[in-house]
């Protein structure tokens, strides 16, 4: 065995207590993480058995693998999300808290997005040896510099943005594109069929790629925004909440149809999979999505935005039918797996951690933001800090809400209020006068938090540029 490769065994073994950690580079693990678009904790039997929805696929990987149910977005909306799963920073670190025009998720022909020095999870794994791919919805920007194929991965199939982002009248938008790699292919998207379509494209990549590490970044495009769900016609019908639900169960589908490749391809123990969704689900009318047992609704910064679903599964190394409470959140994974494969991680200034001891289920692990915190952001705003099990929502003249602009009318002041969101997950006992010291505590986390980052119009420290170009032009149907 090349010394290196022993050392880089041994360490794995000896810091996280990994069993028969992997003593050769021909050994690394594969990597998938399949992203769902606005999916709930409650949306999922496993998390919540009061769903109307059947997960089977799902619940079966659970029961294989370790549910977290403190995991968190770094943000209640999926562009800012979605940077911060791809660089292991808060979204207002590295620009993408807000568009251009001042949204708080990039619109098609946008002349911002992810920047291309910054360095992300399928860079640096890349550099360790690994194929990569993005299969599904982008969302960091739709200009060329912005596109997966610039930023780390070695091919992509899917939408840049969100599906609801559709050619309108009163936008510049065009059709929304279907692209391979960097060419549009299909515009505009057959919808129903999309689910299905990416499924395949995920499939076929793990059968061409088995004989090499990979890293699959799949972000379903499901169920999607709260103005439209697509099923394919399988699932349409079938469910026993509309057309969320169906999409809710071709979700469940699609994760069984990876799972099956794995074990099809003989890479199911050497493969590590993460599933999740970039926020809690929206609030639909009539409502269908779920974030039970949490408070409120995706695109907040309330537990039901951003506290969401996550499941691993790598058979023999992760405990199964385990639970993690420990809180963690998107930007680990990134320090985390490029850590397990061997790989290089970022010169710049990350907010991740390492959490490989919580995904092992190393006994006595904590969570890394239990002296630090965790910031909970709405677009320029910070709304609120979690330490431990509090959570404390900063007081506010004027809070913001999701979309381009302040609440329309009169100022939405929000309280001081502090819960236990460990112990009281539906936040339903505020209890700030009752621990001073833990409102000092976590309102000074806030400063740093403020410091670091910014708050509002104040600029932090430590932000650093989104990507930008001068004439962004809208991506068209190749004749």
């Amino acid at each position: 065995m090349n010394t290196s490769h022993f050392l880089f065994a041994v360490a794995l073994g000896c810091v996280f207590g990994i069993p028969n950690a992997f003593p050769v580079a021909e050994q690394k693990p594969n990597i998938v993480v399949i992203l769902c678009d606005n999916l709930g904790t409650g949306d999922i039997a496993c998390f919540y058995p009061g769903t109307k929805h059947r997960t089977p696929n799902l619940d079966r990987m659970a029961a294989e693998g370790r549910r977290f149910t403190s995991f968190y977005s770094a943000s209640g909306v999926c562009t800012p999300s979605r940077a911060a799963l791809m660089t292991a920073c808060y979204p207002r670190r590295i620009g993408l808290h807000i568009s251009a025009i001042g949204a708080s998720v990039l619109q098609p022909v946008a002349t911002r997005g992810i920047n291309p020095t910054e360095e992300t999870m399928a860079e640096l794994l890349k550099r360790a040896g690994y194929v990569t791919t993005c299969i599904g919805k982008w969302h960091l920007g739709d200009q060329p510099e912005f596109l997966p194929t610039r930023n780390g991965f070695d091919s992509y199939f899917g939408i840049p943005y969100s599906e609801d982002m559709l050619a309108r009248p009163d936008r510049d938008w065009p059709e929304l594109p279907l692209l391979r790699n960097e060419k549009v292919i299909e515009a505009p998207v057959d919808a129903q069929h999309l689910t299905k379509r990416l499924t395949e494209e995920a499939v076929t990549f793990i059968a061409a790629n088995k004989d090499r590490p990979f890293f699959l970044y799949f972000p379903e495009a499901a169920p999607g925004s709260r103005t439209v769900c697509y099923p394919g016609p399988a699932f349409r019908g079938k469910s026993a909440n509309g057309l969320y639900g169906d999409s809710v169960e071709e979700l469940d589908w699609s994760a069984g149809e990876v799972l099956k490749a794995l074990k099809q391809h003989g890479l199911d123990k050497n493969t590590i999979v993460i599933w999740t969704s970039d926020n809690g689900a929206a609030n639909r009318n009539p409502p269908q999505g779920s974030n039970a047992p949490y408070k409120g609704m995706g695109y907040t910064t309330a537990e039901g935005g951003q506290r969401v679903p996550c499941i691993v599964r790598w058979p023999g190394k992760v405990p199964a039918g385990t639970v993690c409470d420990e809180l963690s959140t998107m930007m680990d994974l990134l320090p985390t797996l490029t850590t397990l494969a061997g790989a290089p991680q970022p010169k710049a200034k990350i907010d991740g951690h390492n959490i490989a001891p919580l995904m092992f289920g190393k006994p006595g692990a904590k969570s890394p933001y239990d002296d630090i915190g965790f910031y909970y952001y709405q677009v320029t705003q910070l709304q609120a800090v979690r330490a431990g099990p509090w959570k404390l929502y900063l007081p506010l003249d004027d809070r913001r809400a999701h979309g381009p602009a302040r609440m329309k009318g009169k100022p939405q002041p929000q309280p001081l209020a502090l819960y236990d969101v460990r112990h009281d997950v539906s936040e339903e006992r505020e209890v700030s006068a009752q621990h001073p010291e833990i409102v000092a505590t976590l309102t000074a986390m806030a400063e740093k938090a403020r410091a670091e980052f910014g708050d509002g119009d104040r600029k932090g420290t430590g932000q650093r540029d989104a990507g930008h170009v001068e004439n962004a032009k809208p991506l068209l149907l190749t004749p």
